[in-house]
């Protein structure tokens, strides 16, 4: 548990910093004191007000009305004017289109972009998951271990649900390393808090990642079938075409979403399979223990950790009035921690009831189109990686790898192993 905290100032979490180091390498002890302590708890460093029971943040995902999703995409460090002008010269714009849209097109928008992930998609898109896996294996192994032993995150989990993603939605003519460096650079600049130099550095690659989603929804050559084409075909509800800065802005949440997160995902399962006891020899022949496995850590460990809405009303939630136009977070990750739902929840038990209790993809209208192949790629991966290298143990380098620490986004960034 942390530490004394905030005593003389009256505040029992007043030491509470969700971008410092305790609470990035172990949330967990904060987040059973919010949940005990303060369901509904103002964090004046933030000006966030974090809810953290399951019922809770059901509820307020799912009324639509008084808590609305306009802020799910808004920098959390403000950015200062010498960052907007670089992204307002890019033409940077973010209109509601799924995840920051509580607007009637949200609905519309949503299947046109879910159906490139339901079940027969994915289901079809298996064999190719299976293939690439095996290709990132056979280089990585090619290349042989370094002093530090090989790296399953850089050069395998991060790169795994990038190329899947171009393949399933039809993206060409960019390079995957590329598309990451965009994409966590735009993770950073929204959910991190890194001073106004970085923030100038990230601007810089998020406005080059924005004008090539331009570029590429305003090309008229797309692929037939392909995702550009999809939102290109899409109407409004009043029959008028989705228009360019929308479908822009669609795009950048889903290649943000379907691959850095899907990579996050990768990475934890990955170095939590290493690290359990006898997980890593089972994932590689037992069937259905790597599926069970990514549900564990969906529950216990999701790399997406955290949601926000803002209130479109004064409101009253868990016994705290809320004002209009509060910012709330919530505290997703600690929903599958809540011993009320999942008895002895700090034990990883692959199979346990209940084990989609949880909230790592959210719920109701919002609910994660990806949910499905996040899951189906982290089983592909574990499986493939532990049938490739059936000797793996994490090397000998730092007991603990780098975290990311983002507001709410979590995940090791490396995961070190020697065969």
């Amino acid at each position: 548990m942390p530490g004394p905290v905030g005593a003389e100032a009256g505040d029992p979490l007043g030491l509470l910093d969700l971008f410092g180091d305790s609470f990035v390498r172990d949330p967990h002890p904060w987040l059973d004191r919010l949940r005990s302590e303060a369901p509904v708890h103002h964090d004046p460093a933030t000006g966030l007000w974090l809810v953290s029971r399951p019922q809770d943040i059901r509820n307020v995902l799912l009324d639509t009305d008084r808590y609305l999703p306009d802020n799910a995409q808004s920098a959390v460090t403000p950015l200062p004017v010498a960052v907007m002008r670089i992204l307002v010269r890019a033409g940077f714009r973010l209109p509601p289109a799924l995840a920051n849209n509580g607007t009637a097109s949200h609905a519309g928008l949503r299947r046109a972009v879910a159906r490139f992930f339901d079940a027969r998609s994915v289901s079809a898109a298996v064999p190719a998951i299976e293939r690439i896996a095996g290709e990132l294996l056979d280089e990585l192994t090619a290349r042989g271990a370094g002093p530090a032993g090989l790296d399953l995150f850089a050069s395998f989990a991060q790169i795994l649900p990038c190329r899947v993603l171009m393949e399933l939605l039809g993206i060409h003519g960019v390079d995957p390393a590329t598309l990451i460096a965009w994409s966590d650079a735009s993770l950073e600049l929204f959910w991190g808090r890194p001073t106004l130099e970085r923030q100038r550095e990230l601007a810089e690659l998020v406005a080059e990642f924005h004008q090539w989603l331009a570029a590429t929804v305003r090309d008229t050559t797309a692929p037939p079938g392909s995702f550009v084409e999809a939102l290109a075909a899409h109407r409004l509800p009043d029959g008028a075409p989705l228009d360019a800065d929308t479908a822009v802005a669609a795009c950048f949440f889903v290649f943000i979403a379907g691959q850095s997160t899907t990579g996050q995902l990768l990475a934890t399962v990955l170095r939590s399979a290493l690290t359990e006891p006898g997980i890593w020899p089972r994932a590689a022949e037992e069937p259905g223990l790597a599926e069970a496995w990514v549900e564990e850590v969906l529950r216990r460990e999701p790399p997406v950790t955290t949601w926000r809405r803002v209130t479109a009303e004064p409101t009253r939630l868990a016994g705290v009035d809320l004002p209009a136009g509060a910012p709330v977070l919530l505290m997703l990750m600690g929903s599958g921690s809540d011993p009320e739902l999942f008895p002895d929840p700090a034990r990883m038990c692959p199979g346990r009831e209940n084990a989609r209790g949880h909230l790592a993809f959210g719920a109701g209208r919002h609910l994660c189109p990806g949910a499905t192949l996040a899951r189906t790629e982290a089983a592909v991966a574990l499986r493939a990686a532990a049938r490739r290298l059936p000797g793996a143990r994490p090397a000998d380098a730092p007991a603990e790898p780098p975290m990311l620490g983002l507001l709410s986004f979590r995940a090791p960034l490396q995961v070190r192993v020697e065969t």
